[in-house]
């Protein structure tokens, strides 16, 4: 039992390649005695002959890939990847709310808050780290008593 014709008339007809297209595996024997375009094409239309989906690239691994950001990969200078004014926002906005949060528990008395805020805000402090580093040093902080 070959239906190489039939696949084939088939495929023309719905206008996709030979491996795409399935024939119901009931109707075998309608299939076999179609033997012109007109009764291939109706086959088709009554559903015994059908085109399989197309199968689409899978994008799983392009969302896998992760981007690239070494040195190798960036243009322009240092600036123009993160600009002078969000470096500076990034640095100074967790030092000030790390002082807040000392402040409020009460281990910073309001003078010595003020001269530290003041010191951030001229970029005395690197980092927060640099700014703990600082105030351990100078023994800014106050024990609290419960």
């Amino acid at each position: 039992m070959k239906l190489e014709m039939q696949k084939r008339i088939a495929a023309d007809l719905l206008k996709c390649g030979v491996s795409r297209v399935r024939f119901d595996p009931e109707r075998l024997e309608d299939i076999e005695s179609a033997i012109t375009r007109r009764e291939v094409e109706q086959l088709i239309h009554d559903g015994a002959i059908y085109k399989e989906p197309k199968k689409g690239v899978s994008r799983g691994r392009l969302r896998m890939r992760r981007r690239r950001r070494g040195p190798g990969s960036r243009k322009g200078g240092k600036y123009s990847i993160i600009p002078r004014k969000r470096r500076w926002i990034n640095t100074v906005r967790p030092q000030r709310r790390y002082l807040k949060q000392l402040r409020d528990k009460g281990l910073l008395d309001h003078s010595s808050y003020r001269k530290l805020y003041l010191m951030v805000k001229a970029g005395s402090f690197k980092s927060v780290s640099s700014l703990k580093e600082y105030i351990k040093a100078n023994k800014m902080l106050r024990k609290v008593v419960v």
